[in-house]
């Protein structure tokens, strides 16, 4: 069935912890679709009710929420049984990818190169995790992003404030051995069937002091970003290759953007974690990318839209 774009709605806002962004990815949107002739209303769950999508006549969604409610499989999921055509991963997808344990405990049952964690409490004894794990730890909430919550601890005796102050945004806390070296980001787009997934060149983000915290992600202008990264095509094409491994094994579609590490030494890279629905400020990276490859803004904005499709609903409506 082709898609419908007499009408198209973007959810941003919503009511996570990465609200401010969501805005700010949300406009962008909704700047690029005017440019397109493309007629859209922004629509922000917080102080809407989504049945405002069908007294308004929407025909498809772009969702430009992050976070949880927007890319945990929540707003999915409510879309799906309204019968509209949305942007991203469907249900279990994106929950399966806001979940960083559930989704490293994916990848290592497929062989995809990840960091050793533990699901760790306010009871977790910190000589026990540390002599498991090791020191540095990172020390973060299973479902959130944007470093929201995080802590890198040096001490055992520092595990008790981190995990405190990860507990302040989700009730599930993991620990995972803290890998050094350069950090790179891989965005995805297509899947399903959309076709093939495609891997945007390899972007190196250089942060100060390797702190690539909420701060320099969104707003300073510190960080120095290599696209496509200096790497030999041959590794260049490893990364992107475990990137589309890593998409698909967590049952992704439409677009995703993979993070990982690597110590310059190592055949292989470490793999942190997906993000469903990355950013599209003009500060984040799958842009970035994009333009690298020969994508503007407005087309990247419009390659998404086109993969709009109903998941769960499919087989029945179609």
């Amino acid at each position: 069935m082709a898609l419908d774009l007499q009408k198209v709605a973007v959810l941003l806002g919503g009511r996570s912890a990465e609200r401010d962004i969501s805005l700010r990815t949300g406009r962008g949107v909704l700047e690029a679709l005017a440019r397109r002739g493309i007629p859209a209303i922004g629509v922000d769950p917080l102080t809407e009710p989504l049945d405002e999508l069908h007294r308004q006549g929407v025909t498809a969604v772009f969702i430009a929420l992050h976070g949880r409610f927007g890319e945990d499989g929540t707003v999915q999921g409510a879309l799906e049984w309204m019968g509209l055509p949305y942007t991203g991963s469907g249900v279990m997808a994106s929950a399966i990818s806001m979940d960083k344990g559930l989704t490293k405990r994916i990848w290592s049952s497929m062989g995809i190169p990840t960091p050793p964690y533990e699901l760790v409490d306010q009871r977790t004894n910190a000589q026990d995790l540390v002599s498991r794990l090791g020191l540095p730890l990172a020390i973060k909430p299973v479902r959130e992003g944007s470093s929201i919550g995080f802590t890198k601890i040096t001490a055992a005796a520092d595990l008790s404030a981190a995990v405190r102050l990860a507990l302040e945004h989700d009730e599930v806390v993991m620990a995972e051995a803290f890998v050094t070296g350069r950090e790179f980001t891989i965005g995805l787009l297509g899947g399903g069937p959309a076709g093939p997934v495609q891997a945007l060149p390899v972007v190196e983000i250089e942060a100060p002091g390797g702190q690539y915290d909420y701060q320099r992600k969104y707003f300073g202008d510190e960080t120095r970003y290599h696209c496509p990264a200096s790497l030999s095509p041959q590794r260049l094409a490893h990364f992107q290759a475990r990137a589309v491994e890593a998409f698909e094994a967590c049952g992704c579609e439409g677009w995703a953007r993979v993070d990982l590490l690597w110590d310059g030494h190592a055949t292989e890279p470490m793999l942190l974690e997906i993000n469903t629905i990355p950013g599209l400020t003009d500060h984040s990276l799958v842009p970035m990318a994009a333009r690298a490859a020969g994508m503007d803004y407005d087309e990247l904005v419009l390659t998404i839209l086109k993969t709009a499709r109903l998941k769960v609903g499919a087989a029945q409506l179609g």
